[in-house]
Order: structure tokens, then C-alpha cells, then sequence
């Protein structure tokens, strides 16, 4: 669909997230690549550093032999760097890592190491640059996501329903809170491009009730629409059954067994969307190896429900899916946040 290309104005692109991310001049960046990487991507972020007198260096990596039993388009953690001490040692020693590992290091077990030294990450998803140019960060979206994790922060109870029949009821109780708005400014911050959410991962144990994904709504581990209703039963965090029939469901009972492991049925990380630009039909205009699907995690107002990995609850797994959801209420302690897909508030 696209020609991959030096363009001048995805050149443009990067060199204003950098100037959110306050990139200095003379400052050492990091950019952080795999062999697998999307080399357009590495390429213009080495001309945009370049452009603002940063001093950017190179780092790549072997992408590794594949492990999993099925194929794998969405783990939620790269697992590129191996644990490789040099390679952490020279990440932890500038002041910003540009990541364009293909999933990204944003659950990383190596991220933890990389920030402790001072280093910011800014994780630039595996778009195809258009998609990129279209959702340039907003600095106006940084207090809306603020404000979205001050509430997350101080709640007890989440509840997710919707007219399709999703009912859930989640304990958010000192449950760790992340969000992002697309760029990064201090020591030890992680983002990522584009941004807009609000999320948090639940302690074991949290999550009750019904999940039901309607005709429209997404999975973006195989990057498609849902076209029939498919209904999880999720008790004690662990979808117990799957309801439905046609592909939809198919689909979802297969890639879920072909892990034998049970956590990969657990939650991973609720939230919402926080992105105005950010649109729910994006996936029909891509190619799959043009579009990796962070835009539809983040369109404003839509419910994200991730299974897999989860540190929180002490749960390790590649098995991964990201379910962005549409038209459902989400409520914090009696207070509504979404409204049928629609932020409320101070955070519209």
C-alpha cells in the first residue's frame, strides 16, 4: 500500500516527538532495533536525532529463534535483548532509548534495569510511519490521561458492562496504574507512540463476571474484527468458558489451548482509551504487515481487556490477547467514566 521511503515529513514526525520527549542537544539516545525491526522506522529516527544535535547510537540484536507453539504477533513483552548484559549496560547509560524492538520493551524483564540508571524509554510502536505522522502525540492529552490515572490510582472497583452483555466486576486496589500520552520527558519514564491510555494490572484474584465481545470489536492478536459475539466466563482472573459459535470462537478456544498454559486465560491489564485521533476503523485501511494495532488500544472510550502476563499477580506468559472493546460503561466506585464508549468529564 505504501512505498517504504525516507519522507521529509515523517522525518518531521519523529523530530517532534523527540522535541516533546526534550531531547538535548548533544544528549546520547540509544536506538534500540532487532533484525526483524521495521528498518524504515530505525532509519528515520536516526535522521530526526540527528537533525535536533543529539547523538544517537546504535544498538541491534539477533531477533531470536521463535519458541511458541503457534505463531505469535502479540506478546506484550520483546523478548529480544536475551538479558545481555552489555547490551542493558549501554541502554542504561543514555539519557533516552528510542525502542523499535518489533513488540516493544514496555514488559520487558530487562526495562527494569535500563530505567534504574536514569534512562527514558519511548517505545515507537511497529507502525507503518503514516500511521506514525497521523497520531503525532498531543500535548493536551498528557493532564486528560493524568486526571483518568488519578481516579484509577485512588479506586477500589472497577465495572465494565455494556448492552451486549458484558458484566464485570474488578478489584483495582493498590493495583499498579500506568498511562500514556506519546512522549517522555523525565529519568525512569516509559512511553509510548502513539499513546492515550489508562490502565492497570490487577492483583490475583480481582477479576469476576462476563466478557462478551460483539460484532466490531477487536482482536488485535490476529489483527481482525470480530464478526459473531464470543462470550468469556472469567473467575478469579481465569476465563472458565468460551461461548460462541462460527470462527470468532473457533479462533479464540484454539489460540488460547495451543499454549497449555493456564495463564495464558488470566488477566493481564484493564482500562480505556484515551485518544480523540485514534479511530476504531483503522485496521480495514492497513495491510497486517503495515499495522501493528496500538492506535486501536488507545482510541478514545474504548474498553481494553489484555489476557497473559500479569507481574502483579505473579503470572508469566507469552500467550497474549489485546481486546479493544466498544460501546461499554466503565465505572470507578459508582462514578462513570465511559459512558457506552464515550469519556465523561474532564477526561473528554
Amino acid at each position: 500500500m505504501f512505498q517504504d521511503r525516507i519522507e521529509g515529513k515523517w522525518i518531521d514526525s519523529f523530530a517532534r516527538v523527540f522535541e516533546l520527549s526534550q531531547v538535548a542537544n548533544g544528549e546520547a539516545v540509544a536506538i534500540l532495533s532487532e533484525t526483524q525491526s521495521r528498518a524504515l522506522n530505525v532509519q528515520l529516527a536516526e535522521l530526526a536525532l540527528m537533525r535536533l544535535g543529539a547523538r544517537p547510537f546504535h544498538v541491534v540484536v539477533p531477533s531470536p529463534a521463535q519458541s511458541a507453539p503457534v505463531p505469535v504477533r502479540s506478546t506484550g513483552a520483546s523478548d529480544a535483548v536475551q538479558g545481555l548484559g552489555p547490551v542493558v549496560a549501554a541502554l542504561a547509560s543514555s539519557g533516552l532509548v528510542v525502542d523499535l524492538t518489533v513488540e516493544g520493551m514496555l514488559h520487558a524483564p530487562e526495562l527494569p534495569d535500563i530505567l534504574k540508571g536514569g534512562a527514558r524509554l519511548l517505545m515507537i510502536s511497529n507502525e507503518h510511519p503514516e500511521a506514525l505522522e497521523r497520531l503525532l502525540p498531543d500535548p493536551a492529552l498528557e493532564p486528560k490521561v493524568r486526571a483518568g490515572l488519578k481516579r484509577l490510582k485512588g479506586a477500589e472497583t472497577m465495572t465494565v458492562t455494556s448492552a451486549a452483555g458484558t458484566d464485570l466486576t474488578i478489584s483495582v486496589r493498590d493495583a499498579p496504574v500506568g498511562g500514556v500520552w506519546g512522549y517522555c520527558t523525565k529519568p525512569g519514564q516509559v512511553a509510548h507512540w502513539p499513546g492515550g491510555l489508562c490502565l492497570c494490572f490487577p492483583k490475583a484474584k480481582s477479576v469476576n463476571g462476563s466478557l462478551v465481545l460483539a460484532p466490531g470489536d477487536m482482536n488485535l492478536t490476529f489483527k481482525r474484527y470480530l464478526e459473531a459475539p464470543v462470550r468469556l466466563v472469567i473467575e478469579d482472573d481465569y476465563v472458565t468458558a468460551i461461548d460462541g459459535e462460527g470462527v470468532d470462537a473457533d479462533l479464540t478456544r484454539s489460540y488460547f489451548a495451543a499454549w497449555g498454559d493456564r495463564d495464558a486465560y488470566a488477566v493481564s491489564h484493564v482500562g480505556w482509551g484515551m485518544n480523540p485521533a485514534a479511530r476504531w476503523e483503522a485496521l480495514t485501511m492497513y495491510d497486517k504487515a503495515e499495522f501493528n494495532g496500538t492506535e486501536l488500544r488507545a482510541f478514545a472510550g474504548n474498553f481494553l481487556y489484555s489476557t497473559g502476563a500479569n507481574e502483579t499477580a505473579g503470572r508469566h506468559t507469552l500467550g497474549h490477547f489485546d481486546l479493544p472493546m466498544r460501546n461499554c460503561t466503565v465505572g470507578l466506585d459508582g462514578e462513570t467514566i465511559v459512558e457506552a464508549g464515550v469519556l465523561q468529564g474532564e477526561l473528554a
